[in-house]
């Protein structure tokens, strides 16, 4: 019997989908509010552990920017692959953002809208041979019951269906990490 998968940093690398002015609009604001700060804690930890970030915007023109707040957290000059396409893996050029999975084999996947871009994304790079975890509290859909059934469907395809908090502590491994207190802080 397989034990469980956990996130490590030397393997991870963090993909944030479409996380944009105009779809945000449409979004719970409890939820929202709650996914866009697991995804700069998800982004502020990636960058301090020195694991890769990607990200993908549905068509920028249509949709505005990704939010400031998650901008904010990522890189100077970050470029996000923009797209039409729902799953980032149909976008041309995509996977050139990606690390090869022979190197970073885990994608840590955060995003907008769970029933959708996600969950298209979860999967096509489940098909490319990455093994996907998604961080519930870092994802959302207009409508909550779309975001139930988006998680229920990704579970039952294999991918790792899990939060920010386990993540990050999975990455760090434990408390004698040289970025435990730093990181730590982030969940104060």
């Amino acid at each position: 019997m397989a034990g469980l998968d956990l996130c490590e940093a030397a393997k991870s690398q963090l993909l944030v989908v479409d996380v944009q002015d105009r779809l945000c609009a449409a979004i719970p604001p409890e939820c929202l509010e709650t996914a866009i700060s697991n995804m700069q804690r998800l982004i502020l930890s990636a960058r301090a552990l020195e694991i890769p970030i990607a990200g993908a915007e549905q068509y920028p023109r249509g949709l505005g920017p990704t939010r400031d707040a998650v901008t904010a957290s990522l890189p100077e000059g970050f470029v996000f692959c923009e797209k039409t396409s729902f799953s980032c893996c149909n976008a041309p050029g995509f996977q050139n953002s990606l690390v090869d999975k022979e190197k970073r084999p885990q994608i840590v996947l955060a995003g907008l809208e769970s029933h959708i871009c996600v969950l298209q994304t979860a999967s096509g790079l489940q098909h490319w041979g990455y093994r996907v975890f998604v961080a519930e509290d870092a994802i959302c859909s207009r409508n909550p019951l779309n975001k139930e059934n988006a998680l229920n469907r990704m579970r039952q395809g294999g991918i790792g269906i899990t939060n920010t908090e386990s993540v990050v502590f999975e990455w760090l491994e434990n408390s004698g990490h040289s970025q435990f207190r730093e990181i730590s802080r982030l969940f104060r």
